[in-house]
């Protein structure tokens, strides 16, 4: 048996559980935890439910915590591989504790909303690659299949040197919570983090960087030399009801060879939708994240292939790599996407031109 256990029971954690019990046959939960008591419970019985009330999904009583400490009570009660999916702000830090105890991990993403941070998870990477330990993040498009395939031709020159990159992430409002009574100062910006700079990193490091992570895919994951961009608050105008975020983000990000990355992103309800990345080569067009077509004329090509499940695909293939003793790890990968996000939101928050080094060692 594989014994996991889950750090963060909101829906994404939720969400892997299910993942994690059905990529391996010999797995079984033997933990979880969260800040809140009302969430461990929340989680578990969705689980239960998935699953009709399959036997295995029983969880001692006593293996259920809470509390800023609980990830450590998690992680010391014998499990093999632990699902880290709190707000980001605490990612680094329990990360640094399941590498000390020689346990897997599968972590969300933005894997850090500082640059401290990053480069805690650059750092703990290495260690995880040391000790044998598999390290994957939760960027679940670079295991869907069509994207694997249309990244592929465009890394392999099927759009020659690549000019410019047209990447989005705008939609609506995101989940918010109306704060109870009860709750202090904290609580409600826990139970609201994704509207709150120190836990979510902002709108584009926690939402917008899935973006930024492709266009880090398509240049081969060399780094932008520097960016400058924009951003601010229109809508997001209320600090009770929406934190301190920005709503929209307007940045331009440069590489060594010249080539540049448009980003735009918003949180605005009644605009326009778009969640897409277009790439301008020398010898083609290409949309990478939703038509996987590529416009190069006779050498024109479309995936026709299957779709799948890509949060299924990404826990089968971190079980399979802890079962052939190869783990699988793209800590410095996620790391250094998460940066490229936090730079954007770097140069939006001070409208000046700041480098990527700068931004990295700050």
């Amino acid at each position: 048996k594989l014994k996991f256990a889950l750090v963060g029971c909101g829906g994404r954690g939720t969400g892997a559980i299910v993942q994690e019990l059905q990529a391996d046959e010999h797995t079984k939960l033997v933990a979880m935890a969260d800040a809140f008591q009302d969430k461990v419970e929340k989680s578990l019985k969705a689980v239960q439910e998935h699953f009709d009330g399959v036997k295995k999904i029983k969880l001692n009583p006593k293996h259920q915590f809470s509390g800023f400490d609980a990830y450590k009570k998690v992680i010391d009660s014998g499990v093999d591989v632990v699902i880290l999916t709190t707000p980001p702000a605490f990612r680094p830090q329990h990360l640094e504790y399941a590498i000390k105890k020689g346990v897997h991990c599968f972590f969300e993403k933005p894997v850090a909303v500082d640059a401290e941070g990053v480069r805690k998870v650059i750092e703990l990477a290495k260690k995880a690659k040391e000790k044998n330990l598999s390290f994957m993040s939760g960027f679940c498009w670079r295991h869907h299949q069509p994207k694997k395939d249309v990244f592929g031709r465009i890394l392999d020159g099927a759009l020659g040197d690549i000019n410019a990159m047209y990447s989005t992430y705008n939609g609506g409002e995101v989940w918010k919570k109306k704060r109870e009574e009860g709750w202090n100062d904290l609580e409600a910006q826990m139970r609201n983090w994704n509207a709150h700079l120190w836990l979510s990193g902002d709108s584009i490091v926690e939402q917008a960087v899935h973006c930024i992570d492709m266009m880090q895919w398509a240049m081969g994951e060399t780094l932008p030399t520097h960016a400058e961009g924009s951003g601010g608050r229109q809508v997001y105008n209320d600090p009770d009801k929406y934190g301190n975020i920005y709503d929209h983000f307007a940045i331009a990000y440069q590489w060594e060879n010249g080539a540049r990355g448009y980003h735009f992103s918003r949180q605005q309800n009644g605009t326009a939708g778009s969640y897409e990345l277009e790439l301008l080569g020398k010898k083609g067009s290409c949309s990478a994240k939703n038509r996987h077509m590529i416009d190069a004329g006779e050498n024109s090509w479309r995936y026709r292939g299957e779709n799948n499940d890509m949060y299924q695909s990404e826990h089968d293939e971190l079980f399979e790599s802890i079962r052939k003793g190869k783990p699988f790890n793209d800590g410095e990968r996620a790391a250094h996407s998460t940066m490229v996000a936090i730079l954007g939101r770097m140069v939006a928050y001070t409208g000046q031109k700041i480098t990527y080094d700068d931004a990295l060692n700050s």
